[in-house]
């Protein structure tokens, strides 16, 4: 089953997170990749670290925001997905946050993901990040999307410790 978590609005970590405590809440291996986030940025890494050991990884360069960053940013999008697949055998569900964002920036490979996708037919793969392409929308089995409808950055307010990471 491929789950997908998009949209402009908050929400979609969050979901992720709380789908992986459902499944290892009910007996599931569970492994967790974060595509996008450096480690130890974000409140719920630690949460996950502990709870997931190993089968936690965040190796992210923070958002692409220069091309002169692309290789450095390719290069983890490269580890974490090796990570992932490295992962994929001894779990039930593979989660990968951020991965729509990694695609869209066009530092994760369509056909990675395509290859990914296969190779998870017998499992659970949670995808998440912004514009979900239609592709994958229409190879998915549950589709959620989050939609912003207010949040205070756009007053200017800088990101809130948990809330935001």
């Amino acid at each position: 089953m491929v789950i997908i978590y998009t949209g402009n609005g908050k929400g979609k970590t969050s979901a992720c997170v709380g789908q992986a405590v459902r499944a290892l809440g009910n007996g599931m291996d569970v492994a967790f990749a974060q595509f996008m986030k450096r480690d130890g940025q974000a409140g719920e890494q630690r949460f996950l670290a502990r709870l997931l050991g190993t089968r936690f990884f965040a190796a992210g360069q923070g958002f692409l925001r220069q091309e002169t960053e692309r290789p450095q940013h390719r290069e983890a999008a490269v580890r974490t997905l090796e990570w992932a697949r490295d992962a994929l055998s001894a779990v039930d569900m593979l989660l990968l946050d951020e991965s729509l964002y990694a695609l869209t920036a066009d530092i994760l490979k369509r056909k990675e993901l395509e290859d990914l996708l296969a190779a998870a037919c017998d499992k659970h793969l949670v995808l998440s990040g912004r514009n979900a392409p239609n592709w994958l929308i229409e190879r998915s089995d549950i589709v959620t999307e989050m939609n912003e409808i207010k949040h205070p950055w756009h007053s200017g307010a800088k990101a809130a410790r948990g809330i935001e990471f």
